[in-house]
């Protein structure tokens, strides 16, 4: 659904405290639950916004939800009553969207502690925006491709030594009164933007004071550039494509499904590209449930 948001009374309070302050024009929130299946199957659309268009616009991920709910046994949230309906409904959205998420974990190693998870995802952020980025995008893989329970300590402290955090501030922060305020931050911003459904992504333009577009749910590419385009004081021309090499250097590892969608090729024309570089020793693969991921290896 795409709506005009009514952001005023929020926005101005981030105006005046805003740790993400930027020189450019459009900002874009992605309102989001990391343990959401359809959240992670946009991963491969805000890639090629970002490569194309993300000299005009900053990023920032919210988590939505509520106290409560987050402290709650996710199969029984939102009538799903069972184990079984969540890793049904996983596999069947892996099976549509392409970004493989194995609904086995909910049989085999269920995420004990959801609140956990996105507490970790702010205390990430403290010691950064791109490390927080880059926490909640492992934290996912860990999560939809190798079944870990991201509700344990002991998984998310890995997480955070795999993206190089400082790891005695990460577990001082995992209960630390900015962490919880930061999380309270993002599901007043929820709430206020009356968010309904995930994935939201509200896009404002920094330079007005015109409400922002919301967008919830999933859309393809052209209609989120369209909605930029939409927004902008000035024309946006996009950014050439990277080489794939370069491309894959940038993110470290990749679906077959986003190499696919930021180069608009069919999946199978996606794999021999890919494999061309196996065979130069550049990246490897790594097959998950649904399709595949790739490894870029640096120094080969």
């Amino acid at each position: 659904m795409l709506t005009l948001s009514n952001s005023n009374s929020f926005y101005d309070e981030q105006e005046n405290n805003k740790p993400y302050a930027c020189q450019k024009p459009l900002e874009i929130y992605s309102v989001i639950d990391p343990l959401c299946p359809e959240c992670w199957s946009l991963e491969p659309v805000l890639k090629k916004l970002q490569v194309q268009y993300g000299h005009y616009f900053t990023l920032r991920h919210f988590v939505s939800g509520s106290l409560e709910s987050l402290n709650t046994y996710v199969p029984r949230k939102k009538g799903i009553n069972t184990a079984e309906q969540i890793a049904e409904k996983w596999e069947k959205t892996a099976s549509i969207s392409g970004m493989s998420c194995d609904g086995d974990v909910w049989l085999e190693n269920p995420i004990s502690a959801p609140h956990k998870a996105t507490l970790a995802i702010k205390a990430a952020e403290l010691q950064g925006k791109q490390q927080g980025m880059k926490f909640l995008r492992k934290l996912r893989e860990n999560l939809f491709l190798n079944k870990q329970n991201i509700g344990n300590d002991d998984v998310l402290l890995e997480i955070a030594r795999s993206v190089n955090l400082d790891e005695d501030e990460f577990l001082s922060d995992l209960s630390s009164e900015a962490t919880i305020k930061a999380l309270r931050c993002d599901l007043k911003f929820s709430q206020e933007m009356d968010v309904t459904q995930i994935p939201t992504l509200i896009v404002f333009n920094d330079k007005t004071d015109d409400d922002g577009i919301k967008i919830s749910g999933c859309y393809s590419y052209d209609v989120y550039v369209e909605i930029l385009k939409e927004m902008s004081d000035v024309p946006l021309e996009p950014s050439p494509l990277p080489e794939l090499e370069e491309f894959l250097s940038s993110y470290s590892f990749v679906a077959t499904k986003e190499v696919s969608v930021v180069y608009q090729i069919s999946c199978e024309e996606a794999e021999k590209r890919l494999k061309r570089l196996v065979l130069q020793q550049k990246v490897e693969r790594v097959p998950v449930k649904y399709g595949t991921f790739w490894r870029y290896l640096p120094n080969r």
